[in-house]
């Protein structure tokens, strides 16, 4: 078995894990703001420490960073921050697996943000996989029970927040390829790890500020939730490693689409550990939104 396939499949499960662990904080009591600090403060220190050991480690000296990066880092890191409340937010009003799946927009909406920004435009498969994974997402949005009118039951605040989700995480790894490129040298390894490590720092920095003028009381509550929001910091940690390694070693298409096992991860979670249940309606946005996302990976 080539090395880049079980690293693909930690990566989506230590993906599926952190925000499990997400949703526990979110349900004991913490804030969105709150479960979204969590991820950044605690693997911050955790990337920095690990990108310096690699470069020594590498005899490579960390990349010089100039104003072009920061402008992609910064912007990429803002739009992560909003994506993953925007997640975090979905676990009040649907279940874990919809939820993971709403966030799993972003692979359609990449294609959006890198025309609009990078100029890259979509072709008729893309085109025709943008549309499949458009039905799902219609699927999805139907809040359980189908009651009520058309708008109603499709444009809610469930929606919107799975589709916005889907924008900023396209937004931002459109960000960090961007900032990753506009370094000056280093392997793939060091220039992925290195924006990593300004990001974490920087959205570490803006959470910090942003939970201390609106609501304090947070960063105390996540701090006494070490235990756990500590797990989360390291699982977000391996996961972006992982993913990082993964598109080190193979083509970035096979891996986003082995990447999909996530969201069986997502079900078996929601339906293991959650006890939630899982309509049939939204299995069949699942299996359309998959379908559409895989298409666009793979046939572009």
């Amino acid at each position: 078995m080539d090395a880049w396939i079980p690293i693909t499949i930690a990566a989506a499960l230590a993906q599926t894990v952190r925000f499990m662990l997400q949703k526990q904080l979110k349900t004991a009591g913490l804030s969105t703001g709150g479960a979204t600090f969590a991820r950044f403060i605690y693997s911050a220190p955790l990337v920095a420490v690990l990108i310096l050991i690699y470069a020594r480690m590498s005899a490579q000296p960390i990349p010089s960073m100039p104003a072009r990066f920061w402008s992609f880092a910064l912007a990429g890191g803002l739009a992560q921050i909003l994506a993953t409340m925007c997640v975090v937010a979905i676990f009040s009003h649907r279940n874990f697996a919809v939820g993971i799946t709403f966030k799993k927009t972003e692979v359609v909406m990449t294609a959006i943000a890198s025309f609009l920004i990078l100029n890259e435009g979509v072709g008729p498969v893309g085109a025709f996989a943008i549309a499949i994974g458009l039905l799902g997402v219609l699927l999805l949005s139907d809040p359980p029970g189908g009651s009520g009118g058309f708008l109603t039951r499709i444009v809610n605040r469930a929606a919107g927040l799975g589709l916005a989700s889907g924008v900023f995480f396209a937004i931002s790894a459109v960000g960090y390829r961007g900032a990753s490129l506009a370094l000056s040298h280093g392997d793939t390894v060091l220039r992925a790890g290195t924006t990593l490590a300004v990001v974490t720092a920087s959205q570490t920095l803006a959470m910090g500020i942003w939970l201390g003028w609106r609501d304090r009381a947070q960063i105390v509550t996540v701090l006494r939730a070490w235990r756990v929001a500590g797990m989360v910091g390291i699982m977000s940690m391996i996961g972006s490693f992982c993913w990082f390694s993964a598109f080190t070693l193979q083509n970035v298409a096979y891996v986003n689409a082995l990447g999909q096992i996530e969201l069986i991860f997502s079900i078996a979670a929601s339906a293991l550990f959650f006890r939630e249940r899982i309509a049939g309606r939204e299995f069949a946005g699942i299996a359309l939104l998959s379908l559409g996302i895989l298409a666009l990976i793979l046939f572009l």
